[in-house]
């Protein structure tokens, strides 16, 4: 477990951080299934020839396009990579790519539990799509998979796939997310249940707000037994402050671009919140991952490329709140949890308070650990072994909110609160 947890820690930067290396891998094997298109959409530049999108999409959301297999060393099962059918924040299908892992171990009667990831901000850009290198998770995953659960993991739209990745747009992750479970149902290899956690850590995390926020209505013919939000952006109004001058204000520039990608021109003006010059640097977000970013625009001033406080722009504070679980008006039957570093210097531990006492307002079933010392993505290593633990007591039953205590460092900070206590 020692072992394990200090993999953890420096994948890390990979599950919440960034990464400014250009991703590509060819496929590792040659078993694959595909569903006959009538054209093709090339595969973007440096990606291998699965990326290619057949055109025109299914149009039933959850339906896998095609897998093939891929070679992860030290895996404890079996890799496929995958495209499917999504659905935009418009309603229109969407090609996505992620990965699946099945587990080793023989799959129960009704299939194995599946667990799906979102992945934290690692960029925009084609080649960011972890599925090129699904070797990265391999010790996440391992945890995971020797529990017998099915780990799916989206890409993102727009990463691997045609178009700049919808970057915190909410909505559209969660459709992305939720999507990759069904389409591990539409792959009978797959032999995944209809029992699912969400997961995901940092931009991830905010994607597992969503889902909370969306799960029953959008997929009800899945069931969704808990929620684990890691570092989850909230407060946008707040955040924005906080990151103007911060090491990691071209964040700013992502999420201009990316709402744009999801709700177009009109609903998302560019030119009202950034100036000739922010225009200017917008290209850049499809030509490499969040590290080539940093160091082409962090550094930059941000009172040179916006026109200033976007919540004062009407189109824009619409869309920053639309995408804000700060503005949930009502609870999901699922249960919860949110945890954090102590020293979080990507997101403020407070905004995670201020959201944990919104949610409990509206009766959210809901749990927060905090484990002091520990960073943004450093908290990963400390508190996998508890969400894991948490994530058991979800396919298994167990009552809500969960009486487990954390035990990954011994000063961990809780909040609870719902159901019956």
């Amino acid at each position: 477990m020692r072992r394990l947890l200090v993999s953890l820690a420096a994948l890390g930067l990979a599950l919440g951080g960034c990464s400014s290396s250009s991703k590509s891998a060819e496929p590792a094997s040659t078993d694959s299934t595909t569903t006959p298109p009538t054209t093709l959409v090339p595969a973007p530049k440096g990606l291998p020839a699965f990326y290619a999108v057949p055109e025109p999409l299914p149009s039933k959301t959850g339906t896998l396009i095609k897998s093939e297999k891929v070679a992860v060393a030290g895996l404890h099962g079996t890799a496929y990579r995958v495209m499917y059918v999504s659905e935009s924040v418009d309603g229109k299908p969407v090609a996505v790519t992620g990965t699946i892992l099945i587990p080793s171990k023989a799959a129960p009667a009704a299939g194995y539990p599946v667990v799906t990831w979102a992945h934290g901000t690692d960029g925009m850009a084609d080649t960011c799509a972890p599925s090129l290198e699904p070797g990265n998770s391999a010790p996440l995953a391992n945890a995971l998979l020797d529990k017998g659960w099915l780990v799916t993991a989206t890409d993102y739209q727009g990463e691997g796939t045609p178009g700049l990745h919808p970057y915190i747009a909410g909505i559209n992750a969660a459709h992305n997310t939720i999507d990759i479970v069904r389409a591990a149902r539409d792959f009978p290899a797959a032999h995944a249940s209809d029992q699912y956690v969400m997961w995901g850590h940092s931009q991830g995390g905010h994607t597992a707000m969503f889902t909370l926020k969306i799960g029953a209505q959008y997929a009800p013919e899945l069931k969704l037994r808990g929620v684990v939000a890691g570092a989850p952006p909230s407060q946008f109004a707040f955040i924005y402050n906080y990151l103007l001058t911060s090491p990691f204000r071209y964040y700013l520039l992502m999420a201009a671009g990316g709402l744009n990608a999801a709700y177009g021109d009109q609903r998302a003006p560019l030119d009202q919140v950034l100036t000739p010059a922010g225009m200017k640097l917008l290209p850049l977000l499809d030509q490499g991952c969040a590290g080539f970013v940093s160091e082409k625009v962090g550094g930059l001033d941000v009172s040179k490329l916006s026109k200033g406080d976007p919540f004062k722009v009407p189109a824009w504070k619409k869309i920053l709140e639309a995408d804000d679980p700060q503005y949930f008006t009502t609870a999901s039957a699922a249960p919860l949890l949110m945890i954090q570093g102590g020293n979080d210097e990507q997101i403020p531990v407070v905004s995670t308070q201020v959201l944990a006492r919104h949610l409990c307002g509206i009766h959210q079933v809901l749990q927060r650990w905090i484990y002091p010392g520990q960073s943004h993505s450093g908290v990963i290593a400390p508190s996998a072994g508890d969400m894991i633990h948490w994530m058991a007591d979800r396919f298994a039953g167990g009552a809500n909110p969960d009486p487990y205590k954390p035990t990954g460092q011994p000063d961990v900070q809780t909040t609870t609160c719902g159901g019956a206590s």
